[in-house]
């Protein structure tokens, strides 16, 4: 079914092709791109969307990007919806958008998929294909997550292609290590939905009152709350029924945790430079050695 519907699809788009390359007097241009869209499937009212979208562009454009949209299985009016909410995508040369059309369909990214995922991060189209790659690399040979799973963090979390790979990184190592959070349990809770801040806060919390514990190696069972629970109830929702606690409690355990990790990074600077300081003393002691060493010599 699906392969029937891109033929069907394939067919339109060349139809729609075919009405724009026809010849025709100037002033009719609008009207030979108005159908063409329609008889890509678009609405007359859909048609008249697109065309209002930067309306100084050449209509290749338009056509070149309602096109790839179209075969990567978005319904018309996704696909409208989309270039209204990132217009950039019509200056995209056409060369781009099928190569990063291709790429999204090898990650499992089509149809639905894609739409969610675009809904989500409008700015997938503009990641660059290195960057993309290598937070492919990182998710599926750093944290080990299998091909279903990546294809559920990028539909669920497409903003991990925008995100700093070492701050990528950080976050699944905290939630595996720190937690005893595995991959499963990761993709179903959309860990990187919440950002790391967040995360922490609200696991620390439930640590320091004695609410969660870090399972020991090996250790399969274990009475804490599930990651999901964690991460997607709202935080009215979290303090009531997991960590039993106020809001009031809540923002003051925030303030004070701040402050924490403000004066470990000082005492962690301070340490720097002290090591730094015992180096040149060290080397001073050396330079002296050496020329008593010297005058011993001269002697």
């Amino acid at each position: 079914m699906a392969g029937l519907a891109l033929r069907s699809a394939g067919r339109a788009l060349l139809a729609g092709w075919a009405l724009l390359a026809a010849p025709g007097p100037c002033p009719r241009r609008g009207s030979g791109v108005a159908a063409a869209l329609r008889a890509m499937g678009f609405s007359q009212e859909q048609a008249r969307r697109l065309l209002a979208l930067q309306p100084r562009l050449g209509p290749e454009h338009r056509e070149a990007a309602a096109a790839q949209l179209l075969l990567l299985g978005l319904s018309p009016e996704a696909a409208v919806a989309l270039l209204e909410r990132s217009p950039a995508l019509l200056r995209l040369p056409r060369e781009r958008l099928r190569e990063r059309a291709e790429e999204l369909r090898r990650l499992g990214l089509d149809g639905g998929r894609l739409q969610r995922a675009l809904s989500r991060c409008p700015q997938l189209f503009h990641v660059p294909r290195k960057r993309l790659e290598a937070a492919v690399r990182l998710l599926r040979e750093r944290c080990l997550f299998t091909a279903g799973q990546l294809r559920e963090v990028l539909e669920t979390c497409p903003t991990v292609l925008l995100e700093e790979h070492r701050t990528l990184h950080h976050q699944f190592q905290y939630a595996y290590f720190r937690m005893g959070v595995r991959q499963k349990a990761m993709v179903e809770a959309r860990l990187f939905q919440m950002p790391f801040v967040e995360l922490r806060n609200r696991h620390i919390f439930l640590e320091r009152r004695g609410l969660y514990e870090t399972p020991h190696k090996g250790q399969t069972q274990t009475s804490n709350p599930k990651l999901k629970d964690i991460l997607q109830l709202p935080e009215k929702d979290f303090l009531a029924s997991l960590a039993y606690s106020t809001p009031e409690e809540y923002e003051v355990f925030k303030k004070l945790l701040a402050r924490e990790e403000e004066e470990k990074e000082e005492e962690d600077v301070d340490a720097l430079y002290t090591d730094d300081d015992d180096d040149d003393d060290d080397d001073d002691d050396d330079d002296d050695f050496d020329s008593d060493e010297s005058k011993t010599a001269r002697e």
